[in-house]
């Protein structure tokens, strides 16, 4: 394998750059150069004592394999591309994170990108990692339509969705059941004694779609009329603006007549934005307004009034894609495409707490 380093070298006024390769380093220590790349990935078929003479002189000659020339060889770069909506976000953040430690434990790495939720900056930087022979695709779209999915999946790339999957393109999934988001926040208040439930709803895509469905399914089972007005939509903006668009959705919810006395946020920078606003109103949260967030986020706990959320285990969502990446690389390729669904947990906490 035509992997090496420099050695840098001063004669005179000249500087030399002599080429180390795993073959130089063979030959000095007596060994086969399948020994010596054994060695550097760990191998327990390697002596002890090989393997840190080894590890010594590649750490003195400040060795760095050519990843180039090895997925020349290999046919692997190695390389996981993650495209994602929002990096502020915290929700992708722990995707990335439990991804990247998973992908980290098989000698895979994360190249990560923002399509700042611009469905034109996503298929530009889907067509950017192309050309870098990525071994596999992660992506949490924003756009209406799947043309960069397609072009992923044209390249004969491995791909799995996570968070939104698209109705008719068929594809590798992880994420969490929506429906079941909306039904768990919508029961818990009503079991809190609410009998008017507002919900500031997402975008129009099949998450924003399920969440909704699962709040008409709660109010549905109990009896409790469905009233449209008391759905405000938040709009399509990106997540780092959710609380903005939360206090926004509040001016409505505080307009509406009768007043809510429940609501159930689409995610928790909503509800953060959405509860500031209710207690500059004079609103007492839960007495007057009890909140469920979406999320479960660090700082849920740590808020004025600690916010109700429930958890979309994102952490977990990445795990389990990182998983299925490496079932995809290590196994013949399938015409069937996997999809995990993960149950949500809500998580109360005193903006919900009535009983």
């Amino acid at each position: 394998m035509p992997t090496k380093c420099f050695i840098r070298g001063v004669i005179g006024s000249y500087t030399l750059f002599m080429v180390v390769r795993l073959k130089d380093i063979a030959a000095e220590l007596g060994v086969s150069v399948v020994t010596v790349s054994r060695a550097l990935r760990n191998r327990p078929d390697i002596a002890e004592e090989t393997k840190a003479k080894i590890l010594e002189r590649v750490k003195r000659l400040n060795y760095r394999p050519n990843l180039t020339a090895r997925s020349l060889v290999t046919g692997r770069s190695s390389l996981i591309g993650l495209v994602v909506p929002d990096l502020i976000h915290p929700f992708f953040g722990e995707i990335a994170k439990g991804l990247s430690n998973k992908l980290r434990e098989k000698e895979y790495y994360l190249l990560v990108s923002s399509s700042e939720s611009d469905p034109d900056l996503e298929q530009n930087e889907v067509e950017h990692m192309l050309a870098h022979h990525l071994d596999c695709f992660v992506v949490a779209s924003c756009r209406k339509d799947t043309d960069s999915l397609r072009r992923i999946s044209e390249a004969g790339v491995p791909l799995v969705l996570v968070d939104r999957s698209f109705p008719g393109f068929r594809s590798n999934f992880v994420g969490v059941d929506d429906v079941k988001v909306g039904e768990l926040a919508t029961e818990h208040l009503i079991a809190q004694g609410c009998k008017r439930i507002a919900h500031i709803r997402g975008p129009v895509t099949s998450i924003g779609d399920a969440r909704v469905e699962g709040y008409r399914n709660a109010l549905q089972r109990h009896r409790i009329k469905f009233a449209a007005n008391y759905v405000v939509a938040c709009g399509e903006a990106s997540d780092s603006d959710g609380e903005t668009r939360g206090r926004r959705a509040m001016e409505e919810i505080l307009a509406l007549k009768p007043r809510p006395d429940g609501l159930f946020c689409f995610n928790d920078t909503i509800a953060l934005g959405a509860m500031e606003r209710a207690l500059e109103a004079g609103l007492r949260i839960p007495q007057n307004m009890a909140v469920v967030g979406c999320g479960n986020f660090h700082y849920s706990s740590k808020l004025r009034v600690p916010l109700s959320s429930v958890d979309q285990k994102s952490r977990e969502i990445g795990e389990r894609a990182a998983k299925m990446i490496m079932a995809l690389l290590e196994k013949p390729p399938s015409a069937r495409s996997r999809s995990v669904i993960l149950e949500p947990e809500l998580i109360v906490r005193e903006s919900s707490k009535l009983k």
